[in-house]
Protein backbone atom coordinates (compact mmCIF):
# COMPACT_ATOMS: atom_id res chain seq x y z
CA UNK A 1 0.00 0.00 0.00
CA UNK A 2 0.93 3.68 -0.59
CA UNK A 3 -0.12 6.62 -0.06
CA UNK A 4 -1.63 5.95 3.74
CA UNK A 5 -0.64 9.07 5.14
CA UNK A 6 -1.19 11.37 1.91
CA UNK A 7 -1.76 14.72 2.96
CA UNK A 8 -1.12 14.40 6.28
CA UNK A 9 1.56 16.27 8.09
CA UNK A 10 4.23 14.43 10.80
CA UNK A 11 6.08 16.19 13.40
CA UNK A 12 9.20 13.72 13.78
CA UNK A 13 10.77 14.68 17.01
CA UNK A 14 14.11 13.14 17.36
CA UNK A 15 14.26 12.39 13.74
CA UNK A 16 17.91 12.61 13.70
CA UNK A 17 20.15 9.90 14.89
CA UNK A 18 23.73 8.78 16.54
CA UNK A 19 26.32 8.25 13.86
CA UNK A 20 26.95 4.73 13.42
CA UNK A 21 26.62 1.50 10.65
CA UNK A 22 23.01 1.48 10.58
CA UNK A 23 19.89 3.62 10.31
CA UNK A 24 18.02 5.24 14.12
CA UNK A 25 14.67 4.63 14.45
CA UNK A 26 13.51 8.30 14.14
CA UNK A 27 15.34 8.79 10.85
CA UNK A 28 13.62 5.25 9.75
CA UNK A 29 10.18 6.56 10.85
CA UNK A 30 10.95 10.38 9.26
CA UNK A 31 11.49 8.98 6.05
CA UNK A 32 9.13 6.10 5.88
CA UNK A 33 6.44 8.69 6.58
CA UNK A 34 7.36 10.87 3.56
CA UNK A 35 7.42 7.81 1.45
CA UNK A 36 3.60 7.69 2.69
CA UNK A 37 2.68 11.16 1.61
CA UNK A 38 3.33 12.94 5.07
CA UNK A 39 5.03 16.15 4.89
CA UNK A 40 7.38 15.44 8.07
CA UNK A 41 8.85 18.25 10.28
CA UNK A 42 12.02 16.77 11.51
CA UNK A 43 13.30 17.73 14.68
CA UNK A 44 16.67 17.15 16.20
CA UNK A 45 18.71 19.06 19.23
CA UNK A 46 21.13 18.13 16.28
CA UNK A 47 20.59 20.22 12.88
CA UNK A 48 23.35 18.69 11.35
CA UNK A 49 21.54 15.14 11.65
CA UNK A 50 17.90 16.45 11.44
CA UNK A 51 19.61 17.82 8.01
CA UNK A 52 20.71 14.36 6.90
CA UNK A 53 17.68 13.10 7.45
CA UNK A 54 15.24 16.01 5.33
CA UNK A 55 18.44 15.26 2.21
CA UNK A 56 17.17 11.80 2.31
CA UNK A 57 13.73 12.62 2.20
CA UNK A 58 14.25 14.57 -0.01
CA UNK A 59 15.93 12.81 -2.35
CA UNK A 60 12.91 10.59 -3.31
CA UNK A 61 10.83 13.57 -3.72
CA UNK A 62 9.15 13.92 -0.31
CA UNK A 63 8.52 17.06 1.32
CA UNK A 64 10.46 17.76 5.01
CA UNK A 65 12.04 20.29 6.82
CA UNK A 66 14.34 20.41 9.92
CA UNK A 67 14.32 21.84 12.98
CA UNK A 68 16.66 22.00 16.11
CA UNK A 69 15.02 21.51 19.07
CA UNK A 70 15.54 20.46 22.44
CA UNK A 71 12.57 18.43 23.22
CA UNK A 72 12.91 18.71 26.93
CA UNK A 73 12.49 22.54 27.12
CA UNK A 74 8.92 24.05 26.67
CA UNK A 75 9.95 26.70 24.56
CA UNK A 76 11.22 24.72 22.05
CA UNK A 77 8.26 22.41 22.00
CA UNK A 78 6.49 25.80 21.47
CA UNK A 79 8.33 26.54 18.47
CA UNK A 80 7.92 22.97 16.65
CA UNK A 81 4.41 23.65 16.69
CA UNK A 82 4.82 27.47 15.34
CA UNK A 83 6.74 26.11 12.83
CA UNK A 84 4.76 23.35 11.82
CA UNK A 85 2.04 25.57 11.34
CA UNK A 86 3.86 27.95 9.52
CA UNK A 87 5.34 25.95 6.60
CA UNK A 88 2.30 22.74 7.09
CA UNK A 89 -0.36 24.98 7.98
CA UNK A 90 -2.07 21.32 10.17
CA UNK A 91 -0.35 19.08 12.21
CA UNK A 92 -1.80 15.18 12.41
CA UNK A 93 0.59 13.09 13.73
CA UNK A 94 3.59 13.59 16.61
CA UNK A 95 5.84 10.75 16.68
CA UNK A 96 8.16 11.67 20.17
CA UNK A 97 11.26 9.18 19.59
CA UNK A 98 13.98 10.91 21.84
CA UNK A 99 14.99 8.78 25.13
CA UNK A 100 18.77 8.38 26.78
CA UNK A 101 20.05 5.88 29.06
CA UNK A 102 23.88 6.79 29.99
CA UNK A 103 24.66 6.80 33.18
CA UNK A 104 22.16 4.44 34.58
CA UNK A 105 22.94 1.51 36.65
CA UNK A 106 21.39 -0.17 39.22
CA UNK A 107 19.33 0.13 42.66
CA UNK A 108 22.25 0.34 45.02
CA UNK A 109 24.39 1.95 42.42
CA UNK A 110 22.41 4.66 40.74
CA UNK A 111 23.91 8.54 41.24
CA UNK A 112 21.26 10.49 41.79
CA UNK A 113 22.79 13.28 38.65
CA UNK A 114 22.30 10.05 36.61
CA UNK A 115 18.57 9.04 37.85
CA UNK A 116 17.47 13.18 37.48
CA UNK A 117 18.86 13.26 33.89
CA UNK A 118 17.59 9.65 32.10
CA UNK A 119 13.96 10.61 34.28
CA UNK A 120 13.85 14.18 32.86
CA UNK A 121 15.13 13.56 29.38
CA UNK A 122 12.43 10.48 28.96
CA UNK A 123 9.79 11.71 30.08
CA UNK A 124 9.82 15.82 29.54
CA UNK A 125 10.82 14.75 26.09
CA UNK A 126 7.00 13.15 25.66
CA UNK A 127 5.28 15.38 28.10
CA UNK A 128 6.06 18.66 26.32
CA UNK A 129 5.72 17.84 22.75
CA UNK A 130 2.25 16.54 23.40
CA UNK A 131 1.61 19.14 25.82
CA UNK A 132 1.70 21.88 22.97
CA UNK A 133 0.75 19.78 20.24
CA UNK A 134 -2.88 18.72 21.59
CA UNK A 135 -4.28 22.01 21.30
CA UNK A 136 -4.05 21.72 17.60
CA UNK A 137 -5.60 18.08 16.99
CA UNK A 138 -8.25 19.25 19.41
CA UNK A 139 -8.94 21.93 17.50
CA UNK A 140 -9.59 19.48 14.58
CA UNK A 141 -10.75 16.63 16.64
CA UNK A 142 -8.32 14.08 14.91
CA UNK A 143 -4.80 12.86 15.01
CA UNK A 144 -2.37 10.61 16.00
CA UNK A 145 0.35 10.79 18.94
CA UNK A 146 2.97 7.80 18.78
CA UNK A 147 5.62 7.89 21.84
CA UNK A 148 8.44 5.45 21.87
CA UNK A 149 9.12 3.45 25.15
CA UNK A 150 10.99 0.02 25.62
CA UNK A 151 10.25 -3.64 26.34
CA UNK A 152 12.63 -2.21 29.69
CA UNK A 153 8.86 -1.01 31.20
CA UNK A 154 8.09 -5.05 31.35
CA UNK A 155 10.68 -7.05 31.25
CA UNK A 156 13.84 -7.32 33.29
CA UNK A 157 16.55 -5.39 33.40
CA UNK A 158 19.59 -3.80 35.89
CA UNK A 159 18.88 -0.36 34.27
CA UNK A 160 16.55 1.06 36.78
CA UNK A 161 16.49 4.81 35.98
CA UNK A 162 15.65 4.27 32.32
CA UNK A 163 13.18 1.20 33.37
CA UNK A 164 11.40 3.51 35.33
CA UNK A 165 11.26 6.44 32.56
CA UNK A 166 9.53 4.21 30.31
CA UNK A 167 7.59 2.51 32.04
CA UNK A 168 6.32 6.21 33.20
CA UNK A 169 5.50 6.87 29.67
CA UNK A 170 3.33 3.90 28.98
CA UNK A 171 1.29 5.23 31.98
CA UNK A 172 1.51 8.61 30.10
CA UNK A 173 0.41 7.54 27.25
CA UNK A 174 -2.83 5.70 28.83
CA UNK A 175 -4.05 8.57 30.44
CA UNK A 176 -3.33 10.54 27.20
CA UNK A 177 -5.23 8.30 25.45
CA UNK A 178 -8.28 8.42 27.77
CA UNK A 179 -7.79 11.71 28.28
CA UNK A 180 -8.35 12.96 24.54
CA UNK A 181 -10.51 10.39 22.96
CA UNK A 182 -13.39 12.39 23.05
CA UNK A 183 -11.57 15.08 20.75
CA UNK A 184 -10.67 12.18 18.30
CA UNK A 185 -7.13 11.66 19.29
CA UNK A 186 -6.20 8.50 19.29
CA UNK A 187 -2.29 8.09 21.53
CA UNK A 188 -0.42 4.77 21.41
CA UNK A 189 2.79 3.36 22.34
CA UNK A 190 5.63 1.07 20.68
CA UNK A 191 8.05 -0.68 22.88
CA UNK A 192 11.23 -1.70 21.11
CA UNK A 193 13.20 -4.76 21.97
CA UNK A 194 16.52 -5.19 20.97
CA UNK A 195 16.98 -3.05 17.76
CA UNK A 196 20.58 -3.19 15.58
CA UNK A 197 20.59 1.13 15.55
CA UNK A 198 23.31 3.02 16.17
CA UNK A 199 22.37 4.41 19.79
CA UNK A 200 22.71 0.98 20.92
CA UNK A 201 25.35 -0.98 19.41
CA UNK A 202 27.54 2.40 19.07
CA UNK A 203 26.42 3.43 22.43
CA UNK A 204 26.96 -0.07 24.13
CA UNK A 205 29.95 -0.73 22.14
CA UNK A 206 31.94 2.36 23.82
CA UNK A 207 30.53 2.32 27.19
CA UNK A 208 31.35 -1.81 27.60
CA UNK A 209 34.52 -1.82 25.07
CA UNK A 210 32.78 -4.57 24.10
CA UNK A 211 33.68 -5.06 19.93
CA UNK A 212 30.42 -5.06 17.58
CA UNK A 213 30.67 -7.85 16.20
CA UNK A 214 30.48 -9.83 19.51
CA UNK A 215 28.31 -7.31 20.53
CA UNK A 216 25.68 -8.05 18.16
CA UNK A 217 26.18 -11.62 18.08
CA UNK A 218 25.09 -11.87 22.08
CA UNK A 219 22.13 -9.53 21.46
CA UNK A 220 21.01 -11.54 18.34
CA UNK A 221 20.83 -14.72 20.82
CA UNK A 222 18.96 -13.34 23.19
CA UNK A 223 16.24 -12.63 20.48
CA UNK A 224 13.27 -15.93 20.22
CA UNK A 225 11.77 -14.64 16.45
CA UNK A 226 14.67 -15.87 14.54
CA UNK A 227 17.56 -14.91 16.70
CA UNK A 228 18.40 -11.42 15.20
CA UNK A 229 17.68 -8.03 16.08
CA UNK A 230 14.84 -5.94 14.83
CA UNK A 231 16.08 -2.85 12.85
CA UNK A 232 14.91 0.87 12.74
CA UNK A 233 12.39 -0.12 9.78
CA UNK A 234 10.32 -2.47 12.35
CA UNK A 235 9.80 0.37 14.48
CA UNK A 236 9.37 2.42 11.90
CA UNK A 237 6.47 0.31 10.06
CA UNK A 238 4.59 0.00 13.51
CA UNK A 239 4.52 3.25 13.72
CA UNK A 240 3.12 3.82 10.31
CA UNK A 241 0.51 1.40 10.88
CA UNK A 242 -0.36 3.75 14.43
CA UNK A 243 -0.31 6.38 12.11
CA UNK A 244 -2.71 5.23 9.43
CA UNK A 245 -6.84 5.08 9.36
CA UNK A 246 -5.66 1.47 9.36
CA UNK A 247 -5.67 1.88 13.35
CA UNK A 248 -8.56 4.32 13.27
CA UNK A 249 -10.16 2.28 16.18
CA UNK A 250 -6.65 1.54 18.06
CA UNK A 251 -5.35 3.68 21.22
CA UNK A 252 -3.94 3.38 24.76
CA UNK A 253 -2.08 0.47 22.79
CA UNK A 254 1.76 -0.48 24.35
CA UNK A 255 2.65 -2.22 21.22
CA UNK A 256 5.84 -4.72 21.67
CA UNK A 257 8.37 -4.85 18.79
CA UNK A 258 10.55 -7.08 19.82
CA UNK A 259 10.74 -10.61 17.99
CA UNK A 260 8.95 -11.93 21.08
CA UNK A 261 11.57 -11.17 23.48
CA UNK A 262 8.71 -9.67 26.22
CA UNK A 263 6.42 -13.00 25.95
CA UNK A 264 8.80 -14.24 28.50
CA UNK A 265 7.33 -13.02 31.10
CA UNK A 266 6.09 -15.43 33.48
Amino acid sequence: MTGRLEGRVAVVVGAGQTPGDTLGNGRATAILFARQGARVLVVDRRLDSAEETVARIEAEGGIAHALKADATREVDCRTMVTEALDRFETIDILHNNVGIGDGDAGPAHLEEAGWDRILSVNLKSVVLPCKHVLPVMRARKRGSIINISSIAAICSTPQVAYKVSKAGINAYTQSLALGNARHGIRANVIMPGLMETPMAIEGISRATGMAKPELIARRNAQVPLGAQMGTAWDIAHAALFLASDEARFITGVALPVDGGQSARIG
